[in-house]
């Protein structure tokens, strides 16, 4: 995954590195990297860029902390661009905001809520509503999972779109703990989903 044939020599030594959330995939900065940028980030686990305007080094998060944390390292199909799709430690821009295009976007949200969720039950975190209701066992978070279900059915026959709205997040968050217990997870859900489009159109 992380041992890709990059063509630096196109760019003068340098190549174009868009970076995304692997959780929400949203689009946080764009950067620059020679081959040794390339290399310490690859070893290292935490993204480096070559600074034109510094014309050195820089790994991102260097004097605030906020590193971004290599999860997979992509090439496009000429080999000279670089994907990698990161967890950030904190907020990307220099501004203070999640990303260098705007704030966060709440889209593909939900992958980081399953991660919350598998922590806090991986983490045994003892007040955690989460993990409470995950020891009860299969029985009592599939029950609440229907019960959900039912609440967001009565809310859909009335007006209410607020009411209706929170019931349906109340179930997408029962859904994920009963999915963790079933040790299932979202992505495996989402691919089936996506093989029954593609059979259908």
């Amino acid at each position: 995954m992380f041992n890709m044939n990059i063509d630096f020599s196109k760019g003068n030594g340098l190549v174009p590195v868009v970076i995304q959330d692997n959780n929400t995939l949203q689009v946080l900065m764009v950067g620059y990297m020679n081959e040794e940028a390339y290399s310490k980030t690859r070893d290292e686990g935490k993204v480096t860029f070559f600074s034109r305007s510094k014309n050195r080094l820089w790994t991102k998060g260097e004097t605030s902390g906020n590193y971004l944390y290599v999860e997979e390292i992509l090439s496009d199909c000429d080999n000279d661009s670089i994907l990698i799709k990161a967890k950030p430690a904190g907020p990307v821009c220099h501004t203070g905001s999640t990303a260098c295009f705007g704030e966060e976007t709440a889209k593909g949200f939900i992958y980081q809520l399953e991660q919350v969720i598998n922590q806090r039950i991986e983490n045994d975190i003892n007040d955690s509503y989460t993990n409470k209701l995950f020891k009860k066992g299969i029985n009592k978070v599939a029950q609440k999972v229907g019960e959900e279900a039912v609440e967001l059915i009565i809310e859909a026959k009335d007006d209410n779109i607020e009411l209706f709205k929170n019931e349906a997040a109340d179930l997408l968050y029962h859904l994920l703990i009963l999915l963790k217990a079933k040790g299932i997870n979202l992505q495996s859900i989402e691919e089936l989903l996506q093989k029954r489009h593609i059979q259908i159109h």
